[in-house]
């Protein structure tokens, strides 16, 4: 008897439906590869259809069929967003516009998503349990030119070949300019890198240079009697770039639990990701890179290749490749509003100061703040909670640069005139795990993380980052991004040969590096705040100069078990030659 109970139970298990999932066919709907016709229209169709139809509760999955779809900025929708770390520059073309969505699954099959002109790739906003998985973003005409230096004549000039998929011109005024549909940019600055080993090229960091003069020498070659830079040996390979960064690749915005398996970004005008205002993100084998061994470009992003800006929950990036951006592989932080003036004693007017982030929500009824000395980077008072916030100079968020803020206890005395302030929102920072993950060949800094949350990176290799391979920052005076490192741990991590070349904040291989104007005024530390709050552990540095570790305003430092090789690969050039470079550190432990 009790055996026939339990088969009749199993049974109705098998007939119940685990998950009820709607599929939807994108060929069906009109989105179909292979040819060049644009998708951006007929995405756009077939997602108000979905709308009507998906049922509420239920997973929808949108299939796509292998092969390569294209989208012109001709007929896209256009959308006006807000995105951190972006140009403010609206409306937006957007080729797949995905929002208020549950339980939403694109599933790429290997499709490849082409985009012309300049547009916004993908977008997912407000959405809950959607995941992105097994497709890739690329643009037919990247708006970073790509040239190789055939002839270095010194002061007489460059001759150099234009690579084949370039757009270009040479202008009435004789300069060398590139365009594309909707768009032209006359490009000044580059990365150089290595033909062969696709580094960037040692000691050359961000190039400058005049097109002005250029003539026509043979077919894509050209001679720029102004361009002079004898580092430039013939062979290498320059990514001609101007720095607008009107749109990322992906931008996430006021989403929960999003998920990104297998997706990869060829190339972006912005970031490769952008994440901002999200709780739980998870990236499973992301890669912003290049198609292979073989593809015949050396760069991807004009910028970070994942940046998640005043996000909370945890953010999660294992199994990546980042190589060829022209900034961090990955960056996290808030951002800080400054105090503009106080109302009364309870009430303050904040503003978003960066003229890259503002535009979107800063915070909400309910969050945990904090205040922060601009001058010394302390914390003043209590921590207290928003009451209210609205915009000041706008009718909505949208756009908006200043919020009236009600807090839920009284503004301390030390609020005085004539000292910057800063506002910190505490409930919108995120845990962070970045593990598994290459980043190499990429202009600036490997990694960067500021927030307070718990920290792991590790299993990760830093193959020539070309700067700084990870940075532990905050900044209340340029870019305004929060905040203190409270429990960090780096370990099982290889870097070799970082700091081939100098940016910001690139002060060794390690850099925690607040942006403290006034140091010697400091009370209390930046970082840290307990013994052990920051730890490099059984990590493997191969190096060519000085500098593994520069640390400023931590209390709760170890660097224990670490293995230091040195190398001839490059001649040493770093200004600092310490091993160690320590400034205003408390509870310290260093043993290699």
């Amino acid at each position: 008897m009790k055996t026939k109970i339990l088969c009749m139970a199993l049974l109705g298990s098998l007939c119940m439906p685990l998950w009820a999932q709607q599929v939807f066919d994108m060929t069906s709907l009109g989105v179909v590869p292979g040819k060049k016709t644009n998708m951006s229209p007929r995405v756009e169709k077939a997602l108000d259809k979905i709308r009507k139809q998906a049922v509420s509760g239920e997973e929808v999955v949108l299939r796509f069929t292998p092969g390569v779809y294209h989208f012109y900025p001709n007929d896209a929708v256009e959308r006006e967003y807000y995105i951190s770390n972006h140009d403010q520059t609206n409306p937006k073309k957007v080729g797949l516009a995905l929002e208020n969505f549950q339980n939403l699954t694109i599933e790429g099959n290997g499709a490849e998503f082409v985009f012309h002109g300049q547009m916004l790739p993908v977008s997912l906003l407000h959405t809950s349990n959607c995941t992105l998985k097994d497709f890739s973003i690329d643009f037919a005409n990247p708006h970073i030119a790509q040239v190789e230096i055939l002839k270095n004549e010194g002061d007489k000039g460059m001759t150099f070949r234009v690579a084949p998929w370039v757009v270009y011109q040479i202008t009435k005024d004789s300069i060398f300019e590139t365009y594309g549909e909707g768009w032209k940019l006359r490009p000044s600055s580059g990365i150089a890198f290595e033909k062969d080993t696709r580094h960037v090229v040692y000691n050359t960091s961000d190039l400058f240079y005049s097109t002005k003069g250029v003539t026509k020498v043979d077919k894509d070659v050209l001679y720029a009697p102004q361009w002079k830079d004898k580092r430039l040996q013939p062979g290498t390979v320059v990514a001609m770039r101007a720095w607008d960064r009107p749109t990322p690749g992906i931008f996430l915005s006021h989403n929960v639990n999003t998920t990104l398996k297998n997706v990869k970004v060829h190339y972006a005008q912005g970031m490769g990701l952008l994440a901002q205002l999200c709780e739980n993100i998870t990236l499973d084998g992301f890669g912003v890179c290049l198609k292979g061994e073989n593809d015949p470009r050396y760069f991807t992003t004009q910028a970070d290749a994942t940046h998640f800006s005043q996000c909370k929950g945890k953010i999660t990036s294992t199994g990546g490749l980042y190589e060829g951006m022209m900034d961090d592989a990955i960056n996290v932080h808030g951002t800080y509003l400054k105090v503009i003036r106080q109302i009364d004693r309870y009430t303050l007017v904040g503003r978003y100061m960066h003229d890259q982030s503002w535009g979107f929500d800063w915070g909400y009824v309910g969050d945990e703040v904090q205040f922060v000395r601009s001058k010394t980077m302390e914390v003043v008072g209590d921590t207290s909670r928003i009451e209210r916030i609205a915009p000041l100079d706008k009718p909505s968020v949208e756009g908006a640069r200043e919020f009236e803020i009600r807090f839920s206890e009284p503004v301390g005395d030390w609020l005085t005139e004539g000292e910057s302030f800063g506002i910190e929102n505490l409930t919108w920072t995120p845990e962070v795990y970045f593990a598994d993950n290459t980043i190499r060949n990429n202009r600036a800094r490997g990694s960067l993380f500021s927030t307070p949350k718990k920290t792991v990176v590790e299993n990760n290799l830093f193959d020539h980052t070309s700067g700084t391979a990870i940075l532990l920052c905050g900044d209340c005076n340029g870019w305004y991004e929060t905040g203190a490192c409270r429990d960090v741990v780096i370990r099982k991590n290889r870097f070799i040969n970082s700091l081939t070349n100098m940016f910001q904040f690139t002060n060794a291989v390690i850099s925690i590096y607040p942006e403290i104007p006034d140091l010697d005024h400091q009370v209390a530390y930046f970082h840290g705040g307990k013994a052990g709050a920051i730890q490099i552990v059984d990590n493997e540095f191969d190096i060519f100069d000085a500098p593994v570790l520069y640390a400023k305003s931590v209390d709760g430092l170890i660097f224990r078990n670490n293995v230091i090789r040195m190398n001839t690969d490059y001649k040493p050039f770093h200004w600092n030659q310490n091993r160690f470079l320590l400034e205003r550190v408390n509870r310290v432990e260093i043993a290699e």
